[in-house]
């Protein structure tokens, strides 16, 4: 399996202003595997610590921050000596002991020739609770399921993504059928990595709705764990609510179609708990389209997505028939896979945060907005060929931005301002920024 934080882990590891590393992301996303995986290639020794469920070695930093003692004590646990550079030493789970986020402060100040990274799948629900941060003393990194590319090495077509990271538009486009059959086959498969090794192993789409289920339910019961009994409906009904909300041709999230009468307040709670799990992200609406794009947000106005377009697909009980072998597939569910889509692979491989447009009369709406400098770039998911967009043409001619992007499945274009990129190439937006 190849994933791309490998790759930012290295980078890291040599940084001269190296920190203690924390490293977020929901259940199941592969933190675990990624840390263990990273230690092997470039350490060693690795030594692996876990809180979940093990109170000796949560013994260990219950007496104080006396550094020496730690190293001395988790030296015992590992069963050899841990030594500065050559070690990695993991810390998963913490949210299971927050002692142990606390020491990562020490660490920095005072033993930051140990090299540590850290790890907890409810980490941001414990911090949103009011746990001290130690703010500025470690470096952070978001781990999101596979994306596209990563699921393209794991099945062995290393070779396309290769030619898309490259920018080969040339080359990859030729193969254009099979990389939109592939991305229909992702577009169910999600990029949950137990799911992604399944298909590798079994092809059968069947049993990998069963896993997409149980890694659902497995949030769900999360729920009844982690979250005052008060709040649990409603967390259940945001979460249950998504794909419908999604399902509208405005796909802003309406309390009220949850329930009667229902006001955002009463639902902040819930979403905030969801958000600091990763089980979703929030898109929000900008007032108007400009510089900077953080400073027109729209705080009562959002989107609201789940963290991995498989889980989605599972949670509208789409069938695979329905996904992949239909022709036009991409026009099901109205769009909301594809935009799914594209949010995921934004996030986990390019570094703006994306918002969207809207008018007030809802009679123009862009999908997602990005800042590129000193520039608004407007983007237009496609779930077809047929591009025609009322909404894009009407916010070109009242904003004349300079940049326009549009995902469909049309070959990769560059035609005056719009320039179109193949929904199997969103890393493309990356080069666009240089022009």
């Amino acid at each position: 399996m190849k994933r791309f934080l490998i790759d930012k882990l290295e980078q890291w590891k040599n940084s001269p202003r190296r920190k203690p590393l924390i490293i977020y992301g929901a259940r199941q996303v592969g933190k675990t595997w990624a840390m263990k995986e990273f230690g092997k290639q470039f350490y060693k020794k690795v030594a692996y610590f876990s809180f979940y469920n093990n109170p000796r070695v949560s013994q260990i930093f219950d007496n104080g921050i006396d550094l020496d003692q730690i190293i001395t004590s988790l030296n015992i646990e590992a069963g050899f000596e841990i030594t500065p550079e050559d070690t990695l030493i993991i810390f998963d789970e913490i949210q299971n002991n927050l002692r142990v986020l606390e020491s990562l402060k020490y660490f920095n100040e005072n033993a930051n020739q140990y090299h540590i990274i850290a790890a907890g799948s409810l980490l941001g629900v414990a911090i949103h609770e009011g746990v001290s941060f130690p703010v500025g003393k470690v470096d952070t990194i978001q781990l999101y399921p596979m994306n596209f590319l990563e699921f393209l090495y794991a099945i062995d077509k290393g070779m396309l993504a290769d030619r898309i990271i490259a920018g080969d538009a040339k080359t990859f486009d030729s193969f254009s059928d099979e990389l939109i059959f592939l991305l229909k086959n992702y577009l169910y498969i999600g990029g949950m990595p137990e799911v992604v090794n399944f298909y590798v192993k079994h092809k059968n789409y069947s049993e990998i709705r069963k896993i997409q289920n149980s890694i659902i339910n497995q949030y769900t019961g999360d729920f009844g764990k982690h979250i005052p009994i008060r709040d649990i409906p409603r967390v259940k009904m945001v979460w249950n609510a998504i794909p419908m909300q999604l399902a509208k041709e405005n796909k802003k999230f309406f309390f009220g179609k949850m329930k009667k009468g229902a006001r955002s307040a009463d639902f902040e709670v819930a979403i905030q708990w969801l958000q600091d799990a990763g089980l979703i992200y929030k898109v929000h609406k900008v007032s108007a389209p400009h510089i900077p794009l953080k400073a027109y947000m729209d705080f009562s106005a959002f989107k609201i997505f789940t963290l991995d377009v498989g889980l989605l697909g599972a949670l509208s009980d789409l069938n695979a028939k329905v996904i992949i072998e239909k022709n036009d597939i991409f026009s099901e569910f109205k769009g909301a896979l594809t935009e799914q889509f594209i949010l995921q692979e934004m996030l986990s491989q390019t570094q703006y945060v994306p918002y969207y447009y809207s008018s007030d009369t809802s009679t123009l709406e862009i999908d997602f907005l990005i800042q590129q400098d000193d520039n608004v770039v407007p983007i237009e998911v496609k779930a077809s060929s047929n591009v025609n967009s009322p909404s894009l043409k009407a916010y070109i001619s009242k904003f004349e931005p300079k940049k326009v992007i549009r995902f469909s499945t049309l070959k990769f274009k560059e035609q005056d301002r719009i320039t179109n990129i193949p929904l199997y190439a969103v890393s493309l937006i990356n080069m666009l920024a240089e022009i």
